[in-house]
């Protein structure tokens, strides 16, 4: 999403609009309505549906248009817009706070626009959302967790769940009741400035982290801290072309679906509430007016009911022209778009989109279907029953437990990368350690984007600690810590110098990194006078992707890819010190250089550290998680299957651990029958108690395959519910997929890949063979 400045609008409390609401009486006051019998739709024990169509068939045009209707909290003259304009929607683009920006502030926020809504002849709440990307971002004091390419390195589903779920209750205590993610974007390209919000390069991680769908959503959207969750950006944004945001995803119909769809998939059916349409292109049509994408595939091939709602202005973007159209409004609602985030303009949105409605240009069956999807949503939420802040929540928002759950993701996260000599773990006591480098001590810099400010920015922006701090509690009682930014001061008195350096925050647009990728001129300078001292030098490198190190990396012992660890900066300490032996795994491919990108695995390119690469301390300890708090606690985590590369054997010198062995499939063998040949690998990338997603990949040998059939027997009682990239059916144990039209045609060495929704009970054990148009495969 994109955001831009605006003047603040002060809000009033909640009783700004208190004389308005005696006008409303059943709904809100159940003593009014003793006499009589209430609407259909105010009663709570009737069935959704019911409802739904109850209110919808007492809504106007006007209240009907107002639903399709999303504002920025910043643009609104004042909140009786909320009612006077029938607005369905509110959001907070980043850095969109109220002037109180704390919990408190927030859920008084929240309630005024509430408070609005309800004075309206039908009392429609709003459903207002955030993008609360890692942990509850825009509030001061909030817990931040580490953004997506650090989850995405832990490998754990069942760590991003918690994660998930912690998240929703902070944001449930403001009041808030919609969350702008999970981002599901596989990211091909690291100079995309968006890179760190993707779980990694390959489809199967962002689909064995859509578990966060799960925590956000809860056991039902009905709950006090269930949030509805937005599966975005769809489709295809992590692919374009130069890594350009929002640029053009150039690529066939069947790569798209096998690489950049599966995590849209999974979200689906796993009963993702919203999904937000990218900004970008596909083959140089923008996805906000593609409605093959929109409606055929997504509404119809997919099933998805919940709602779709547009980026940031993105429907401003059609026609290439500065500013909406009413030929744009009608174009991007005919393609599929529910909601549209106006942000600004929407006075001139519903005059607009008005005049479309009744030009016949957007028919009114198109509105009526956009009303039953976010009503449905809204209805499902209990925003009907429950309108105002559930204040017992606020103090959830930054609480130990939170940040407990935010530490444990931190040190998983971490990825080490080098170990010369074992330099680590650090001892604990005794001696010097020498701290250096822009963003040891600075909260700002190891929280990245999205957080308190769009863009991020440097500095003690929210309460939290810092990799310093967590330094300095950990290396016992007989050592001494010193620390200056720059690195002056250093000598060969001290037994290490640790170096966290890397990126300054940024978000979309100003992140993207079209030329050079690697250190900032006063990194290397702190680094050059580390070196220098003849003391063995630890890199902690904070940043939102891969940098082009490769040039310095031989003078450094050992090497951390810390990512963006967010505000609980004690779990880089706790793998620096070995309280936690790193479990973290490369979630993306790490270049040699800047003129490789984009470099992915697979295609070819020699990686200076490959996807799935990660060392740990030989014999270390792994210690226990902190206790989370019951409403975080987490299922047993599932594990995608890793990659089988050995790590490099050139520049850095090479370590000598493998990545680990994958955990969902057997051993590699190849089967030849004649010139055909064919290789099996399954794999369940998300588990959760009876439910889980699977993706089977099929390659062919030295012969083509053109037209195929799949076919394997579950070993226990598993069932496929859903499936995607072919066509799949089931008799008893025995399951047959087909090809779709698309991928019909296996090269020679090639690969197609689809996926499936399953339940089962017990155990979930693999198929153990298979075989491709009757000819017995391999199991990889």
């Amino acid at each position: 999403m994109i955001v831009v400045t605006v003047a603040c609008v002060c809000l009033a409390a909640a009783t700004l609009v208190a004389s308005a609401l005696d006008l409303v009486g059943p709904a809100h006051d159940a003593g009014a309505t003793a006499n009589r019998a209430a609407p259909v739709y105010q009663d709570p024990v009737q069935p959704v549906p019911a409802r739904v169509a109850d209110l919808l068939g007492r809504m106007t045009l006007e209240e009907k248009l107002g639903q399709l209707t999303q504002v920025d909290r910043a643009a609104l003259t004042s909140p009786q817009d909320i009612a006077a304009y029938r607005i369905g929607s509110v959001l907070s683009g980043g850095g969109s706070a109220p002037a109180d920006n704390s919990p408190n502030g927030w859920a008084d926020m929240y309630d005024g626009y509430q408070s609005a809504a309800q004075a309206t002849p039908l009392a429609i709440p709003i459903i207002y959302g955030v993008d609360a990307v890692h942990g509850h971002n825009n509030v001061r004091g909030a817990t931040i967790f580490p953004h997506n390419i650090g989850l995405g390195a832990t490998r754990d589903a069942g760590l991003v769940r918690a994660v998930g779920r912690a998240t929703a209750e902070e944001v449930a205590g403001t009041g808030v009741d919609w969350t702008f993610a999970p981002c599901l974007c596989v990211a091909r390209d690291d100079r995309w400035g968006r890179t760190y919000e993707s779980f990694g390069e390959q489809a199967e991680i962002p689909t064995a982290m859509t578990s966060i769908i799960g925590g956000f959503q809860g056991g039902s959207l009905g709950e006090p801290t269930s949030i509805l969750a937005t599966a975005k950006h769809y489709v295809g944004d992590g692919g374009t072309t130069g890594g350009r945001d929002q640029g053009d995803t150039v690529i066939s119909e069947a790569e798209l679906r096998a690489v950049h769809l599966p995590p849209f998939q999974a979200a689906v059916a796993q009963g993702v509430g919203s999904i937000m349409v990218s900004f970008s292109s596909w083959n140089g049509q923008k996805v906000h007016g593609h409605k093959r994408l929109l409606t055929d595939l997504l509404k119809g091939e997919l099933g998805f009911t919940g709602f779709v709602v547009s980026d940031w202005a993105g429907i401003d973007q059609l026609d290439g022209q500065r500013g909406f159209t009413g030929a744009e409004i009608a174009t991007a609602l005919n393609a599929g778009i529910d909601m549209v985030m106006v942000p600004t303009d929407y006075r001139q949105f519903l005059q607009l989109l008005r005049g479309e409605v009744d030009a016949g240009r957007v028919p009114i069956e198109r509105i009526d279907d956009a009303n039953r999807r976010i009503l449905t949503k809204k209805f499902e939420l209990g925003l009907f029953e429950r309108r105002f802040t559930d204040r017992a929540l606020t103090s959830t928002v930054g609480n130990q437990a939170h940040r407990d759950l935010a530490r444990d993701a931190v040190r998983r996260s971490q990825v080490l990368l080098k170990n010369q000599g074992g330099v680590l773990p650090l001892a604990k006591g005794g001696g010097k350690i020498f701290v250096a480098g822009k963003s040891a001590d600075d909260i700002g810099l190891q929280s990245g984007g999205w957080t308190i400010s769009w863009q991020g920015s440097a500095g003690n922006i929210t309460p939290g600690t810092t990799i310093l701090q967590g330094i300095r509690a950990t290396a016992g009682s007989g050592a001494t810590v010193t620390y200056n930014r720059d690195g002056t001061g250093i000598d060969s008195s001290y037994r290490a110098a640790v170096a966290v350096v890397g990126e300054t925050p940024y978000a979309e647009g100003q992140g993207d990194r079209t030329g050079a990728m690697g250190l900032d001129s006063a990194d290397l300078r702190v680094l050059s006078r580390l070196r220098a001292s003849g003391v063995p030098v630890v890199v902690v490198l904070v940043s939102g992707r891969p940098l082009d190190i490769a040039a310095q990396v031989d003078g450094w012992a050992a090497l951390v890819a810390a990512w963006l660890p967010g505000t609980e900066g004690q779990g880089v300490a706790d793998v620096l010190f070995g309280d936690y032996n790193p479990s973290g795994k490369l979630p993306v491919t790490w270049m040699r250089a800047a003129s490789q990108q984009p470099i992915n695995v697979g295609d070819g390119k020699p990686a200076l550290f490959p996807y799935g690469f990660g060392l740990s301390y030989p014999g270390g300890p792994t210690s226990p998680s902190p206790t989370p708090s019951a409403s975080t606690t987490a299922p047993p985590p599932t594990t995608p299957a890793a990659p089988t590369t050995s790590p490099p054997r050139t520049t850095p010198p090479a370590p000598t651990t493998r990545p680990p062995a994958p955990t969902t499939a057997v051993a590699t063998t190849t089967q030849t029958v004649g010139t055909a040949s064919c290789t099996f690998r399954y794999t369940v990338s998300n588990q959760w108690q009876n439910g889980f997603v699977a993706e089977v990949r099929v390659t062919a040998g030295a012969a083509p395959v053109s037209g195929w059939t799949l076919r394997f027997a579950f070993p226990g009682d598993q069932a496929v519910t859903n499936a995607w990239n072919a066509t799949v059916t089931q008799s008893g144990g025995q399951v047959s997929a087909a090809n779709q039209d698309y991928n019909a045609t296996i090269a020679a060495g090639g690969s197609v890949t689809f996926g499936f929704q399953g339940t089962y009970s017990g155990t979930n054990p693999p198929p153990t063979a298979a075989t491709l148009n009757g000819t017995a495969c391999a199991t990889a």
